[in-house]
């Protein structure tokens, strides 16, 4: 009974330092939401009164919405690009025939250890030498990079210990391989690849460093708009789209929970069949 007692009295400790740490992370992220909805041009507490006329600069057609348009189209493209180039990459690692598996898999995931800053210098001299700097493909290709690996790591994570015999017993049955794949290792790796899209867009969608290298004119996407502004010009406009940048995060991380929870329906109900 002690023993019980001690173990509820940890997973308590553990649950209470899990949440004041998601309040330390989140709390300063909510104090910039009043702000936004501030009648001053000034950023200060207290809020001398509430007004939506920042949203409105923002929302409205201009600068703020191109940029976002173009984030949105970038993010999008490269997040299933990486998509699809991380999950083939995941399934070869899968099947244990690749040389030197370590050494192509720190080859891979290098775009996440190697710092923006030589990122963005290095995909800024080879894409300049086939003319793709100042370009939405330019920039396409470079987020794909930086985000793929994202999609490698959870997808390899969802196939460790997969059994390889079950797709020889699909072939034997008669299943072709894009068939097999489908119907067998989908369901399984579904929950890796959603936490990969939305890891692969996210980091698509936040990135500045190497998009400053690569973007022209025409290619500022969000985050370098805001950047920019805050060199510029510090207003409540910048924290208008950040409360509406912090609401696209939430409303992304739950259906990625809700997609996560219907991929361990499947593998469930695999696995009763």
């Amino acid at each position: 009974m002690q023993y019980r007692h001690q173990r509820a009295v940890i997973r308590f400790a553990y649950k209470a330092f899990g949440v004041a740490m998601a309040l330390f992370l989140v709390v300063p992220l909510l104090a910039v939401v009043p702000l936004s909805f501030s009648s001053s041009s000034f950023l200060s507490y207290p809020v001398p009164g509430f007004s939506m006329r920042w949203y409105e600069t923002v929302f409205q057609n201009g600068p703020w919405m191109t940029a976002l348009k173009n984030s949105l189209v970038i993010g999008v493209v490269s997040t299933i690009a990486a998509v699809i180039l991380g999950t083939l990459a995941a399934y070869a690692f899968a099947r244990r025939d690749l040389p030197v598996p370590t050494a192509i898999l720190g080859f891979l995931i290098a775009p996440m250890i190697v710092p923006p800053i030589i990122s963005g210098l290095g995909m800024y001299f080879l894409l300049a030498y086939v003319g793709l700097t100042s370009t939405t493909f330019g920039v396409i290709v470079a987020h794909t990079v930086l985000a793929a690996p994202f999609v490698l790591i959870t997808v390899t994570a969802t196939l460790q210990g997969f059994d390889m015999g079950l797709l020889r017993a699909a072939a034997t049955c008669g299943a072709s391989p894009p068939r097999a794949f489908m119907n067998i290792v989908m369901p399984i790796i579904a929950p890796g690849i959603v936490a990969g899209a939305l890891f692969a867009f996210m980091t698509s969608f936040d990135e500045v460093v190497v998009t400053l290298f690569l973007a022209g004119p025409a290619q500022r996407t969000l985050p370098l708009k805001m950047f920019e502004s805050l060199r510029d010009s510090i207003e409540p406009s910048i924290l208008a789209m950040a409360t509406f940048l912090m609401l696209i995060a939430v409303l992304a991380l739950i259906s990625a929970a809700l997609l996560m929870s219907r991929g361990a329906k499947n593998l469930r109900t695999l696995k009763d069949d």
